[in-house]
């Protein structure tokens, strides 16, 4: 993924080809590409939110990560459970 791909509100999925870092895959949410941080050739620094499994902001963190090893996620968390949701009875 070319640096400038990456935009504000995209999910990534980043492994072990985006920095040996991630030995635990994570799922991240992009605040912002810090293109004026100095970096390598091929490598750029982002702000993201990291997610859980829901999909919930946990933690935000600035992540240093080679963008050719960055993969966009192509489904979003699976959403979480309204509490006070609607309920309907049992059919019967």
């Amino acid at each position: 993924m070319n640096p400038r791909e990456i935009r504000s509100g995209d999910v990534l999925h980043l492994t072990r080809s985006a920095s040996p870092q991630f030995v635990r895959p994570i799922t991240v949410r992009v605040i912002r590409l810090l293109a004026d941080w100095q970096t390598y050739h091929g490598w750029c620094w982002i702000d993201v939110y990291e997610l859980n499994a829901r999909g919930d902001a946990v933690d935000r963190r600035s992540l240093y990560v080679r963008c050719e090893g960055v993969r966009q996620r192509t489904t979003p968390p699976a959403p979480r459970p309204r509490p006070g949701g609607i309920r309907f009875p049992a059919a019967g």
